[in-house]
């Protein structure tokens, strides 16, 4: 059986194209059990937002793909659709994207007795993010410790 890991990364270097021709950015892959049903979901973004007919498609393109490379062994349902606006970061271009943004982060493991935090993104690496916090003091936190890190935003 296939790993889900080698099925998403299969799935990021087949789409890859497609995102290229179209100038579309590949936000995530996932391959995830929900209830009895499978489902690959491709997240998908471009200057300007994206649309339904862009997720189409893509969709479309992408599943002749799929019928051809034939890799994934059990049955699923494929989805192709915009990541959201509480979508979270999770690539380096994520980040990159949002220094000096307001962001909201969750946390595995209380800090100072807290799992939720909110400031502004400041710097990260591998292993630490760092927000400048209302107060304009600094919060380093354990990237291995963050559950949840996403843009803020405000209704």
């Amino acid at each position: 059986m296939v790993k889900r890991e080698d099925i998403e990364k299969r799935s990021e270097e087949l789409l890859q194209p497609i995102m290229e021709e179209n100038q579309f950015e590949l936000v995530d892959v996932e391959y995830v059990k929900e209830g009895s049903n499978k489902y690959l979901r491709a997240y998908i973004d471009k200057e300007g937002g994206i649309t339904i007919d862009d997720c189409v498609m893509v969709s479309r393109t992408f599943n002749e793909i799929l019928d051809k490379e034939d890799y994934i062994d059990e049955s699923y349902i494929l989805e192709v659709s915009s990541p959201g606006l509480g979508r979270p970061l999770k690539k380096d271009k994520d980040f990159d994207r949002s220094i000096g943004k307001a962001v909201e982060v969750r946390l595995f493991r209380a800090l100072n007795r807290k799992k939720e935090y909110e400031g502004i993104l400041a710097t990260y690496d591998s292993d630490s993010v760092t927000l400048t916090m209302e107060d304009e003091s600094s919060l380093v936190l354990d990237r291995a410790n963050i559950a949840l890190i996403r843009l803020a935003f405000d209704f």
